[in-house]
Parts: structure tokens; C-alpha cells; sequence
């Protein structure tokens, strides 16, 4: 099969979030079918200005064509212009204002997609909230895969992302925490679904399938130093200095991800007696405490995390808002307990399936957990197994690739049968017509808003829709500040 991925950022130099997630599962599945990766040239997401090049390029085996934002971001006006329309009553045209500020801004994206579709025979939207899966997503709906990544969050009551929702043939959740909060809140149409998140590598011979320890299972203790850190996770602790017990976090350093207040909970850790070391890897997108009870590691190359990982005594994830959380997951499977923020319904449920990690509701219980784990080795060590077991049931790459070729089998299946019966005499109007099929005379208000996006897109012309349609009350349940768009 030929399956296009669409995402807002790709490279090997993006860590974290939905565009690695993207990439992890676009390169595994480039071993068994042509792939390609359909996104912009930005490599921030901040300014979304353009870094790599344009063009088609190639990374680990997958087709990269990359097109130009024709927009840059003022991230204090967009978040200006988020508090206004996520508080006040606003026309459907208002939302597309904010999705092209919002950016990245690819028209050239959505030309391509429009003009070539018909190449591919699945197209993988990762995340429900950027302009290239709201625009894109109408191209081809029949199929299309949506993997949305969501949570609550204040765009999400947005009237666009109903349409995004309902617009997909299919739909891959993260968890089943995930797939509740959006069918709880959305109407979808899909014909086929599943709960598969990300695949996470476990090293061979660590772990048996009930959970229990092998023959060549490693210990997990982290403190004091044992025989298993004689190796590249020591040679971690070595090079950033790191010789006591050490808290670890990974990922975008910024404080939507809930980087302020762990540095907060961390001092007051540090104030009750506390002797760990915070470490911090990742891009670093607010300024750090000049503490020598904080390091920054910088931004690690893949290997490198995964050692950094393993020599940890435990890893935080303090992000009130994950879908996934690969930080988690990754941790896990080298056999490190997670300390959680519990804001996360996600979060939560990992450590409760897992009975591998702790989670906090303020900083009384971060640091009364965070004492608790660093206090008892035997207590790490036994979430340590639990956590490689906890992969080795659910996220194991053979188990995660069969789900997805399970759902693009079944896709392909129903295409193939609405194709025909659309083809047959009998099928006639009580059928209806397909979203990207509609014929421009009978099209309603807000099909001609659609098209007049997608037009304004191709060109880049101000996305200003020719029917205003419906108004919506918008002014329940708004908070004032967007998370990181």
C-alpha cells in the first residue's frame, strides 16, 4: 500500500509529542509499505517559521515532502486573539482567523493533497488541531485516518473540529480515556476504530509474557549505584555529573507542559530535606533556576534518552494535558517508575493499569511520593518490572503495526464496497452522497464555507468564507489561556 502521513512538523530533530509519535510509527511502517510524510518546512512551533527546505527529501527509509508556511506566528497576539474567541461569541469565519494565525499556514500542502490523493491509498492525519488536518481531512474523508491526540482543552469546543471529527472514516485512539472524552463529545461517523497508541521498544529477554522476571532480567534499583548502570546509563550519570539519586524529565521544557510548577514542587522538595538532583532534557522554551540541584541535559539523540532514561531513580511527567505520553511509556520500559501529574486522566490510568508509578494533585503529595520512591529501592525495583510488563502486554511494536494494518485492511474494504454500491442502479439519493462528493448545487452553508476554505487555501487568499452559517454560542466552559497550540 501506498499511505501518505500528514503532520505539522517532521524531522529527526522534533522530539516528543505527536510529530515523534508520527514519525515512530511512519518509519516502522515504511519497512512493509511506501510511505510518506506530507508536511511544512517549520521546525518550531512557536514561530512556525520555515527551516528545513522545500522539497522532497528522505529520513529512515520515509518520503518527506515539505511545503512552505506562508504565515509566521506572534504567539502574544495569537494568544491574545485565543482569549477573545475562546470566551466570546464569534462567527464560524472568526475560528478560521484563528486557525491561520494559530498556524503552521500551508496552502501548498493542501494544493498537493487535492491534486494527488488519488496516489495514495490511506491518508494518517496525526493530530486533530493544526490547519493541515482540518483543510486536509476534507480532501478524501473515505479514506482517512484520523489519529487525533486530543484532550480537554479550550480549541477543542471550536466549531471546525466537529467537522474534523465527523469527517473522518476512521479514527486510531491513544487510550480508551481518550476515545470516551471524544465520543462523549463529538458525533462521529466512522466506519472503523480502534484503541492502539505507540509502540515502545523493550529489550529482549527482560521480561516474560505474565510479567515475570527471566533468566536475563536486569535489575531495576536505581539507587545505590548497581551493576546494571556499569554501562551507558552510568556513563550518562557520569557525563552530566548526576551522582546521587535523580529525578528525570524529557520533552519540551515550557510551561504549558507543566515545567513551572515541577520546578516549583522541586524546590519545595528540596526545602523539606530533600536530596535528589532535577534533570531536564529536551528543548528548553523558559528560562531554568541558577540551582546546582537542577541540570539541563540539553536536547538528547534517541539512544541517548533511553540511557538517560534508565539511569534514572524516577521520571516525571508533570503535564496535566497527554493523549499518550511517550515520556511515560518509554520509561517504563526500561524499567523506571513514573511519577505523574494527576490533572492527567491518562496519566493516572497508565500508573493504576501498570501499578508502576505514583501520581501527585499538589505539591504536598509530589513530595511526599517523591520521598516514598526515592526511599524504598526495592519498591523501584518492583515498578521497574511492573512497567516492562505493562509494554510487553500493550505496547509492544508487533502488537501496535497488526492494529494498524487491521484498520487499514478494513478501511480499504468499506471503500471498496461503497464504491461499488455507489456504481450499482439501485443505488440511488436515500444513500446520500459522500462528504467530498456533494454536488455544488445542493451543497448547504456550511459545505460552501468548506469549499471556500479549500479554495482560499490553494491560492493563499484570506480564508473568508462565502456564508457566514451558523452562529454558535461559544461562551460555556471557556478557559482564558490556550494550552501550546
Amino acid at each position: 500500500m501506498k499511505i501518505a502521513f500528514i503532520v505539522q512538523r517532521y524531522g529527526a530533530e522534533i522530539l516528543g509529542g505527536s510529530e515523534y509519535h508520527c514519525r515512530l510509527v511512519a518509519e516502522r511502517l515504511a519497512e512493509r509499505h511506501q510511505v510518506e510524510v506530507l508536511t511544512s518546512c517549520a521546525r518550531d512551533y512557536i514561530t512556525w517559521s520555515n527551516e528545513y527546505p522545500e522539497g522532497t527529501d528522505r529520513l529512515r527509509g520515509v518520503t518527506i515532502r515539505r511545503f512552505p508556511t506562508t504565515e509566521t506566528r506572534d504567539l502574544a497576539s495569537f494568544n491574545e486573539y485565543s482569549d477573545w474567541i475562546f470566551n466570546h461569541r464569534h462567527r464560524p469565519q472568526d475560528e478560521m482567523e484563528w486557525l491561520k494565525r494559530q498556524g503552521p499556514w500551508t496552502p501548498g500542502l493542501v494544493g498537493y493533497l487535492e491534486g494527488h490523493h488519488q496516489q495514495y491509498d490511506i491518508l494518517v492525519f496525526f493530530t486533530y488541531l493544526y490547519a493541515p488536518t482540518v483543510l486536509g481531512i476534507r480532501v478524501a474523508p473515505s479514506k482517512s485516518l484520523l489519529v487525533p491526540t486530543a484532550h480537554d482543552e479550550p480549541a477543542i469546543r471550536l466549531g471546525i473540529y466537529e467537522d474534523v471529527f465527523s469527517a473522518a472514516a476512521g479514527i486510531v485512539w491513544n487510550t480508551e480515556v481518550e476515545r470516551q472524552f471524544i465520543t462523549a463529545r463529538f458525533r462521529l461517523r466512522t466506519l472503523v476504530e480502534d484503541v492502539v497508541g505507540c509502540g515502545v521498544d523493550l529489550p529482549e529477554g527482560e521480561v516474560t509474557e505474565d510479567g515475570s522476571g527471566g533468566p536475563g532480567l536486569a535489575p531495576t534499583s536505581r539507587e545505590p549505584l548497581a551493576p546494571h548502570l556499569e554501562g551507558p546509563a552510568n556513563a550518562f550519570r557520569r557525563r552530566h555529573r548526576l551522582h546521587g539519586p535523580f529525578l528525570l524529565y524529557g520533552g519540551r521544557i515550557d510551561p504549558g507542559k507543566g515545567c513551572e510548577e515541577l520546578l516549583e514542587y522541586f524546590q519545595q522538595y528540596v526545602k523539606e530535606g530533600g536530596e535528589a538532583t532535577l534533570a531536564l532534557m529536551g528543548t528548553k522554551l523558559m528560562p531554568l533556576p541558577d540551582d546546582p540541584r537542577v541540570r539541563f541535559a540539553g536536547v538528547l539523540p534517541d539512544e541517548e534518552r533511553l540511557h538517560a532514561l534508565e539511569a534514572a531513580s524516577v521520571v516525571v511527567v508533570p503535564s496535566p494535558y497527554e493523549s499518550l505520553s511517550l515520556l511515560a511509556l518509554e520509561a517504563f520500559a526500561v524499567g523506571t517508575p513514573v511519577l505523574a501529574n494527576a490533572r492527567s486522566e491518562v496519566l493516572v490510568e497508565h500508573c493504576r493499569r501498570s501499578h508502576a508509578g505514583l501520581y501527585y494533585a499538589d505539591r504536598w503529595e509530589f513530595t511526599e511520593a517523591l520521598k516514598l520512591l526515592l526511599g524504598d529501592d526495592r519498591l523501584r525495583a518492583s515498578m521497574g518490572r511492573n512497567g516492562k510488563a505493562y509494554i510487553n502486554r500493550h505496547y509492544r511494536w508487533s502488537t501496535i503495526l497488526a492494529k494498524y494494518e487491521r484498520l487499514f485492511t478494513r478501511l480499504r474494504g468499506q471503500t471498496r464496497e461503497a464504491a461499488s454500491a455507489a456504481a450499482s442502479p439501485s443505488h440511488g439519493a436515500a444513500r446520500g452522497h459522500a462528504p467530498d462528493s456533494t454536488p455544488a448545487g445542493s451543497r448547504g452553508p456550511r459545505e460552501r464555507q468548506r469549499e471556500a476554505v479549500r479554495g482560499a487555501a490553494r491560492d493563499g487568499r484570506r480564508d473568508r468564507p462565502r456564508t457566514g452559517g451558523r452562529r454558535r454560542d461559544r461562551d460555556k466552559e471557556r478557559s482564558s489561556r490556550p494550552r501550546r497550540p
